[in-house]
């Protein structure tokens, strides 16, 4: 390009740019889902051209929250869902139904029991005496347990095979002889 010797930079007038400006992105789809519409399955992992932009007015401990557009393969319908910082996850929406995940709410159950636990342990300390006993109990059947599988796979390594083929040779000859007597 040329620039003449009189240029400025500074006589250009800036982009004036909205807030909620869209890009568009590839992305994979983050979880499992189901189009309302059509009832097509979308799986985790699939590609799609995606409309990306900030949510306005919402930010979780200063980080953005994206909101991503996506179509369904089948009928194109419009698909939402936007980044969910808090819980390193995604939230639908609307256009589709997440689908079923046994591990998340496992992880959920897990955490309100040892939330339930802890506030119990807080008020009464007879029942902290009592989870740790229940506690050192587990730990020893585990031990024994794993004691056991120790020993039986000891008694399991001293098995000679050698000897063991030795004595079926024996008793195949032994065989044949008494088929040929």
């Amino acid at each position: 390009k040329y620039y003449p010797p009189d240029f400025d930079p500074a006589k250009i007038p800036k982009l004036k740019l909205p807030k909620d400006r869209q890009y568009v992105v590839r992305l994979m789809a983050p979880f499992n889902m189901r189009c309302k519409t059509c009832g097509e399955y979308i799986y985790k992992g699939k590609k799609f051209n995606a409309r990306k932009e900030t949510v306005q007015n919402e930010a979780y401990l200063g980080l953005p929250i994206f909101r991503f557009y996506i179509k369904c393969t089948r009928c194109l319908a419009e698909i939402t869902f936007k980044t969910d910082p808090e819980n390193t996850d995604y939230t639908m929406e609307h256009g589709a139904t997440r689908n079923f995940q046994a591990e998340k709410l496992l992880e959920e159950e897990e955490k309100r029991i040892q939330k339930e636990r802890e506030e119990e342990e807080l008020n009464n300390p007879m029942k902290v005496l009592e989870n740790r006993t229940k506690d050192s109990k587990l730990e020893m059947e585990v031990l024994e347990n794993l004691q056991e599988l120790k020993e039986l796979n000891q008694r399991q390594a001293n098995v000679d095979f050698e000897a063991m083929l030795q004595q079926y040779k024996e008793y195949e000859e032994e065989q044949k002889r008494r088929e040929q007597e």
